[in-house]
C-alpha cells in the first residue's frame, strides 16, 4: 500500500519534469558566479520578490543565517516572534555564529507582532543594551497554524521599521503559499522588506535549496556570508535546475494542495475524539488535537495510524500537524480520515 506522508510537505519528490532538467541542465562554477542555470534562478526569483538580486542557498535555515548575519553585527538585536521559526527550530545559530542577541515577542494568533510591542522592544541609545538593528517576520507562519501575513500588514510593519533606521527580513519558507492563499503576488508580500528567504524543497517539490533575496548591495554581503557558512555549491545548476521548474510550473497549483487541505479538515471534523484548531486550514497545514477523553496519546495515534501507511506529524502530547502538498491525492486525503477514524473508534 502506498504510503501517505502528512507530515511534512518538505517530503516532496522531485517531478518527473524536475528530474529531467537536472539530468541536462548547463552548468558552471557558482562560487566564481559563472554557474548560468543558478543565475537565471536567481534573476527568477529576485523578479517573483519584488528585489534586486537573489542567492541560491542550500536550506532556508542558511537563507535566515546569512540574512542575519549580513543585517547585523555581533552584539547586535533581531527582534523575532516567540514562535517563530528563526527562533525555535535553526538551532540558535544566529547567537552560536553570529553572536546575535535575539529579543522574543509574543505571536499573535495569526502569526503577526504587534506594532506596540515592536516599538516597546526597540532598544533606546543606551551603552548597556545591545543595538536593535532587525525585526524578523514569518510567512506563511508554521506554528501559528499556516497562517499569511497580510499585504498591509507587511507594509505597516515595513514602513515602521524604516522609520526607525532599521530592516526588515520576511522569513517566507511557504510565501508562495501565502500569495496564493491570498490572490496576490509574492512581490506584494515581500517587496517592501529588506531582505527574503523563500524554500523551494516544501510545497514547490525541488529536491534541494531556497533563495534568499534583497537589494544588490545586501546580497553582496550575504554571498560572503554564506562563503562563511560553507555554502558554495560549486555545479549547483544541476539543483537550481529544479527550482527553476518548480517557479515556473508549481505555485500556482499549491492552490489544490489548500483544498485538499480544506477536505481532510472537513472529513475529520467528523470523527469523533478530533478537535480541529479554530480557523484551521489557513494554508496547507490541518492542526488538531486529541478530545478529552480519549486515552492515547499523540504518539499512540501516529504510531498505530503507520500501521495503515498514513504518516502524521506529533507536535504535542495530543498534538497533531498534517500538512497537504503535491504528492497527496484525493484519495489520499480519503485514507487518512477513514484510518483517523479506524484508530479512533
Amino acid at each position: 500500500m502506498d504510503i501517505i506522508d502528512l507530515r511534512s510537505d518538505t517530503v516532496t519528490q522531485p517531478t518527473p519534469e524536475m528530474r529531467e532538467v537536472m539530468a541536462r541542465a548547463e552548468v558552471g562554477d557558482d562560487v566564481y558566479g559563472e554557474d548560468p542555470t543558478v543565475n537565471r534562478l536567481q534573476e527568477l526569483a529576485a523578479g517573483m520578490t519584488g528585489q534586486e538580486a537573489g542567492l541560491f542557498v542550500a536550506s532556508g535555515t542558511m537563507g535566515n543565517l546569512a540574512a542575519v548575519l549580513a543585517h547585523c553585527g555581533r552584539g547586535d538585536e533581531v527582534i523575532v516572534g516567540n514562535k517563530a521559526h528563526t527562533f525555535l527550530y535553526e538551532a540558535g545559530g544566529v547567537s552560536a555564529l553570529g553572536g546575535v542577541h535575539s529579543s522574543q515577542l509574543p505571536n499573535q494568533p495569526d502569526g503577526s507582532l504587534r506594532l506596540e510591542d515592536l516599538a516597546a522592544a526597540i532598544r533606546p541609545d543606551d551603552a548597556h543594551m545591545p543595538i536593535t538593528r532587525l525585526i524578523c517576520l514569518e510567512n506563511t507562519h508554521n506554528r501559528c497554524g499556516g497562517t499569511c501575513q497580510t499585504v498591509e500588514y507587511t507594509l505597516r510593519v515595513a514602513a515602521f521599521t524604516h522609520a526607525r533606521g532599521l530592516a526588515v527580513h520576511l522569513d517566507g519558507a511557504r510565501l508562495f503559499n501565502a500569495a496564493v492563499a491570498l490572490g496576490v503576488a509574492a512581490k506584494d508580500l515581500a517587496g517592501a522588506v529588506d531582505s527574503v528567504t523563500f524554500c523551494l524543497s516544501k510545497g514547490l517539490c525541488a529536491p534541494v535549496g531556497s533563495l534568499l533575496c534583497g537589494s544588490r548591495a545586501f546580497i553582496h554581503k550575504a554571498h560572503r556570508v554564506r562563503k562563511l557558512l560553507g555554502g558554495g555549491m560549486r555545479q549547483a545548476g544541476v539543483l537550481a535546475a529544479a527550482g527553476i521548474v518548480a517557479l515556473e510550473t508549481m505555485v500556482d497549483r499549491l492552490a489544490d494542495d489548500h483544498l485538499r487541505a480544506r477536505q481532510l479538515a472537513d472529513g475529520l471534523r467528523q470523527v469523533a475524539g478530533l478537535d480541529l484548531a479554530p480557523g484551521s486550514p489557513a494554508t496547507n497545514m490541518v492542526f488538531l488535537r486529541l478530545a478529552d477523553g480519549i486515552p492515547l496519546s499523540a504518539r499512540d495515534v501516529a504510531t498505530r495510524l503507520k500501521e495503515s501507511s498514513i504518516l502524521v506529524g506529533v507536535t504535542g502530547e495530543r498534538q497533531f500537524r498534517l500538512v497537504t502538498h503535491y504528492w497527496v491525492s484525493d484519495e489520499g486525503v480519503d485514507r487518512a480520515v477513514e484510518a483517523f477514524r479506524s484508530v479512533l473508534n
